[in-house]
């Protein structure tokens, strides 16, 4: 039997489907690309031309959410690793962007570089708890030209292996990367198929698509490439001032989003993501580590599910600069709200900051955080064989139960989760050990895990084809 958790009652689902539908018909949504705003008019909505705003009746909504799929695989280069949606699993997603890190070496906080971008992807790959890619750290450059983003997909590729999720700048850059993903997975037919990258997408909150990255994956059309919808309402600033109303926009964002992606193409597969935040009444600063995330992100999964779509939730912030005891706790609570409500991905690992702050052995705690919340979702087995009152009458008063053959079954079957980090021994085992903290563990994972992973390499073939985009991406843009 899972364990349950359950924000919002079904009622209070039906409520925040009803007044977002009456919000998207009569508020309406900014819409800033005139080729997302004559997609919409062709399928029925109410277009403002003059205030780009576009209103989306409620057959129009209904329509869209009955249109996108409900199953499907987010695939990988790596044989085993396909990711299918909606079929009872969660694996995590890396948290993406932190502007600066904390120097495994040197412990000091500082700007990141492309050595501390390539560590992070070669750890990501590395680690088996991680099924999807997001860039962790800004590669250093801040270049978004053609060659650069060449350079930059070429080095994701080269080294994960697993699934890649990301956006692309401007639809200037989408003929670039289509033939990318081409020379790597095949034609259009075997991405359309393999589904190896899915696209992020964030709108503007509140009541923002915009332009640029919109035309981006518009530009992309007809490859069914899958799109997670990510809104990023925070609450107090870019959304209202309650928990429940920040659902509604998250949600009103998400559905509008999903209307214009089903007019340009019907049966696009979409992922709904939205990332619900507080504002720190007192700073205005994204509060990270307050456990009213959990409770929204938690919402914001139930709503998912609502729709019978599939989901990526978010947990486990912090605002503490450093590991610790406040990054542990914040990280931990956050984090087992959202993974007890069971998204499909989970985002999150690494970032510390307010997500600003890569930390690699971060990331190696919150792998343990990870393992032990998905523990937690398994609940109790009850099943008869499980039940077990014939071994407790036979063992009887005083008996112990360590010979019996359940006991080494369930320890077998994974009935205990072995931890991995921290003490779990005796006192004088730790001493002899030389007292080693957390830290030192991790850090010491950390080197020998960079030391020794192989990444799968392409082919040869595929590594000169290439090279030869991104020579002539530089000749051409130089």
């Amino acid at each position: 039997m899972e364990t349950l958790l359950r924000v919002l009652s079904e009622q209070e689902k039906e409520q925040v489907h009803e007044r977002t539908l009456n919000l998207l018909a009569n508020t309406g949504i900014r819409v800033d690309t005139a080729i997302g705003r004559q997609y919409l008019k062709d399928a029925g909505a109410e277009v403002n031309e003059d205030k780009m705003i576009v209103c989306l009746p409620r057959n129009l909504v209904e329509e869209a959410l009955r249109l996108a799929p409900k199953e499907f695989s987010l695939g990988a280069r790596r044989s085993g690793w396909d990711l299918a949606m909606n079929a009872g699993n969660c694996t995590l997603v890396a948290d993406g962007e932190g502007t600066t890190i904390i120097d495994r070496k040197t412990g000091e906080h500082r700007r990141a570089n492309f050595n501390d971008w390539m560590e992070a992807t070669r750890l990501l790959d590395a680690l088996d708890e991680i099924g999807v890619f997001w860039s962790m750290t800004d590669s250093g450059s801040g270049d978004r030209s053609i060659p650069s983003m060449v350079h930059y997909w070429r080095s994701i590729f080269e080294n994960f292996s697993k699934h890649v999720q990301d956006s692309i700048p401007t639809a200037a850059h989408a003929p670039w990367f289509l033939e990318i993903l081409q020379i790597i997975f095949g034609d259009r037919e075997a991405i359309r198929k393999k589904h190896p990258f899915s696209y992020l997408f964030c709108p503007q909150s509140p009541l923002i698509i915009d332009q640029q990255f919109t035309d981006a994956y518009l530009a992309l059309l007809g490859w069914d490439i899958p799109v997670a919808v990510m809104p990023m309402p925070l609450m107090g600033g870019t959304a209202p001032g309650s928990l429940i109303s920040s659902v509604i926009l998250g949600n009103c964002e998400v559905l509008a989003t999903l209307c214009l992606l089903q007019a340009a193409a019907p049966g696009t597969p979409v992922i709904y993501a939205p990332s619900l935040a507080i504002m720190n009444p007192r700073t205005g600063f994204y509060s990270g580590g307050a456990i009213e995330n959990a409770i929204l992100n938690s919402a914001a999964i139930e709503m998912g599910r609502y729709y019978g779509l599939p989901v990526e939730g978010s947990g486990g912030g912090t605002d503490q600069f450093v590991s610790g005891i406040q990054a542990g706790y914040e990280r931990a609570l956050t984090a087992m709200m959202p993974m007890l409500s069971w998204p499909d991905l989970m985002v999150g690992p690494g970032l510390l900051g307010g997500s600003m702050i890569l930390s690699f052995e971060q990331l190696l705690i919150d792998i343990e955080i990870f393992r032990m919340n998905k523990h937690s979702h398994r609940g109790i087995d009850a099943t008869e064989e499980q039940w077990l009152d014939e071994v407790i009458g036979r063992v009887g008063p005083a008996g112990n139960f360590l010979g019996e053959r359940s006991t080494r079954l369930g320890i077998r079957s994974g009935t205990w989760l072995t931890n991995r980090l921290g003490v779990h021994e005796s006192l004088q085992t730790w001493e002899r050990a030389g007292k080693p903290t957390i830290m030192e563990e991790v850090k010491e994972k950390i080197d020998f895990i960079l030391a020794t992973h192989k990444h799968l390499p392409l082919d040869n073939h595929i590594e000169q084809e290439l090279e030869n985009i991104y020579q002539r991406a530089k000749n051409l843009f130089a």
